[in-house]
Parts: C-alpha cells; sequence; structure tokens
C-alpha cells in the first residue's frame, strides 16, 4: 500500500484502490487531499494493469465533503479567485465520472456535498444501510460544484434533493432514487465494491471502456458537459456573492467554529 498524506492507495489484483485518509475532519476535501488524489488517477488510469478503480473513506466516514474550515481559512473572495478555486474543485469530481477506467464509490457514514457529487460521478456506488447523504449548499449560501444530479436522477429528484438542502437522506432513498446500486448491511461496503469490481475486471477490458465511453456519448449528444460547465459558472456566482445568509454562516463559523455555524443553520432552516 501506497501512504500519502491525504489518501492511501493500493492495487489488489487489477484493481485500484483509493482511500480518503482524513479520518479525524471525516475525510474533508482539501487542497492537499485534492491534489493527492489527481495524482493516484493518473498512475491508477495510466497503469495497463489497472482494470477498474474503487473510492472509499477511512474511519467514521466516506467524507463530508469540501473543508469548509480550510476554504475560510484562505479568505477567497470575487469571481476570479473563485473560478480558479472551483474549477479544480470541478475537475476533482469529474474525473472520477471521465476516467475510461470504471469507478465504484464504496460510502459509509456520510457522504455530503461534493463528496455525495463525487460519488454520483463515479460509474457504480453502493453504500452501508445507515449512511447518510445530501447536498446542504442553499442552506448557508453556497452552490453546487458539479450538478450531476439532473443526469442521474432526474429533475424531480434534483430538485428535491438540492433545493431542500437535506443532508439526512438515507441510503435506501438514494437507492429508490438510482443514486445507489447497492445498500449493504454496514460494514460491507467494500466488500460489494470489489464484487463489482471484479465482475468488470472479468470482462473484456476494451469492450467494457468502449461501452461506458457509449453510454457517456449519449450524455455528450445532450449537451451535458456544457450545461455542467455553465452550473460551474452559477456556482462561481453564488460563492461570489456576499448573500446574508453566507456572511452570517462564515461570521459564527470564523468566531465559534464550524459546529456552531451548523447549528445556527439547522436551527435557521427548522424555524
Amino acid at each position: 500500500m501506497k501512504n500519502e498524506n491525504a489518501v492511501s492507495s493500493q492495487i489488489d489484483g487489477r484493481i485500484g484502490i483509493l482511500k480518503f485518509n482524513r479520518p479525524k475532519v471525516l475525510n474533508a476535501f482539501n487542497e492537499e487531499l485534492v491534489s493527492e488524489t489527481n495524482e493516484v488517477m493518473d498512475r491508477f488510469i495510466k497503469n495497463e494493469t489497472v482494470l477498474a478503480i474503487v473510492v472509499h473513506g477511512a474511519g467514521r466516514c466516506f467524507s463530508a465533503g469540501f473543508d469548509m474550515k480550510e476554504s475560510a481559512a484562505r479568505g477567497i473572495s470575487g469571481e476570479a479567485e473563485w473560478r480558479d478555486v472551483l474549477t479544480k474543485d470541478f475537475d476533482f469530481i469529474m474525473q472520477f465520472w471521465n476516467s475510461p477506467k470504471p469507478t465504484i464509490a464504496a460510502a459509509h457514514g456520510y457522504c455530503i456535498g461534493g463528496a455525495m457529487e463525487l460519488l454520483m460521478a463515479c460509474d457504480l456506488a453502493v453504500a452501508g444501510e445507515t449512511t447518510r447523504f445530501g447536498e446542504p449548499e442553499v442552506r448557508f449560501g453556497s452552490g453546487i460544484v458539479a450538478m450531476l444530479a439532473p443526469y442521474v436522477i432526474g429533475p424531480k429528484q434534483a430538485k428535491e434533493l438540492l433545493l431542500t438542502g437535506n443532508d439526512k437522506v438515507t441510503a435506501d432513498r438514494c437507492y429508490q432514487m438510482g443514486i445507489l446500486n447497492q445498500v449493504v448491511a454496514d460494514g460491507a461496503e467494500m466488500e460489494a465494491a470489489l464484487e463489482l469490481a471484479n465482475q468488470i475486471v472479468n470482462a473484456a477490458p476494451r469492450s467494457v471502456q468502449m461501452t461506458k465511453a457509449a453510454i457517456h456519448r449519449a450524455y455528450e449528444l445532450a449537451e451535458m458537459r456544457t450545461a455542467l460547465r455553465e452550473a460551474l459558472e452559477t456556482d462561481i456566482k453564488i460563492e461570489a456573492d456576499e448573500s446574508p445568509e453566507r456572511v452570517e454562516f462564515n461570521r459564527i463559523r470564523k468566531d465559534q467554529g464550524l459546529k456552531a455555524a451548523l447549528a445556527w443553520r439547522n436551527t435557521k432552516t427548522a424555524g
């Protein structure tokens, strides 16, 4: 196994395994994790022995999404700065969609925000039965980095998910929506993901990769990539906009910490 600071990776037969490895902060996506994940994915894609890629998280969860504390500390402002940051975040997520080799997410605990977008970017996904999902960005004046939900689950379901900001969506509900391929007993996520990966790598590699490309071509003909880029521009404008909700959330986060800010957000939503 190769250990980096924020991720670890290994090759098991013909399967590349990538693990988010920041368990103390719920595997939040910071600059280090993004950079190291990009490097691992590049190695897996270039390695001819790797025919499928499984991604999962260390510790209590898959990931809580992008690191809000790091984002606040960097003091990003204005559309130009946000465009640079969010374009990198977009590419980080979309590499799991763009990979010529099938990608499989194995989620447990929490899969929130950008982590849920990354899971939807993977070709297949499994989760433990008590895993909780959601994209709560609208609840604190933020936006969606890679708006894949309408293409994965359709507009009605996507609007419910993204406009309510519900971050307690169950694994069973995600299965019903079509976000997950399987819901398994807690602790059996990797076993299920590796079983799917083994089925894939036992098929003809060129046929698998060409079939994945053909499926994605249908989305390209519908100009999905153009729409995603336009949605990214919307996210840039949202992040650069100092809305009252965003200002107050960031003030509480700075003065009292993230937990207090999240509590304020939840109280405001309940009210």
